[in-house]
């Protein structure tokens, strides 16, 4: 996919005037690109689309309107759309109770590490964690990750030709697998070359 520039955003009048309609296209989008694992993690997979969105909102929540401010913002999250062969995606532990949230991440120190993805009766990928900065301690995880599943030339051959599509955590406090539908198959499938 090709990186964002200035010349794919709408101005913050523009943005301003099509905010609505375009947060429905956008949060239309994503729904294919959400893959729960297990009852307390999801990975969002991201594109052109979703970093536009992200993009523009941070363009508009910090009134950002000059040509290098801009500039600062693609560079930001250009880095999070996939290259062709890899998906890249935000992984996120989600519970709400914060004292729970807390016990829940000193137990899942590494589970950025065990996080994979696995077409057919391919072996698994295990995801790169957290390239920009690390994102644990040791005393605890992080509850958001970035990611970059990186993909043998095979599995994107198999993905894009409609292989079954799973993905999971080895994590051992917090080992799901999950077999994705047609929808999310199809929506990761078009981010490959």
């Amino acid at each position: 996919m090709q990186a964002l520039t200035r010349d794919d955003l709408f101005s913050l009048e523009q943005y301003a005037e099509r905010r609505a309609d375009f947060r429905a296209e956008v949060m239309a989008h994503k729904r294919s690109r959400r893959v729960p694992i297990g009852p307390h993690a999801a990975l969002y997979f991201e594109d052109r689309l979703t970093m536009q969105y992200q993009v523009q909102e941070m363009l508009r929540a910090e009134r950002i309107f000059e040509p290098a401010g801009i500039q600062e913002e693609l560079d930001a999250y250009n880095p999070l759309i996939p290259d062709g062969d890899n998906w890249k995606a935000t992984f996120m532990v989600e519970i709400e109770d914060v004292d729970e949230r807390r016990v829940a991440l000193s137990r899942l120190i590494g589970i950025e590490d065990k996080v994979w993805v696995r077409a057919d009766d391919q072996a698994k990928v295990y995801a790169i964690a957290d390239e920009d900065l690390e994102r644990e301690s040791a005393d605890k995880t992080s509850s958001v990750h970035f990611l970059r599943f990186q993909l043998p030339a095979e599995t994107c051959r198999a993905v894009k030709q409609g292989a079954s599509l799973h993905m999971g955590t080895d994590h051992p406090e917090y080992d799901y697998a999950v077999e994705l539908d047609a929808a999310r198959r199809a929506a990761l499938a078009a981010d490959l070359d």
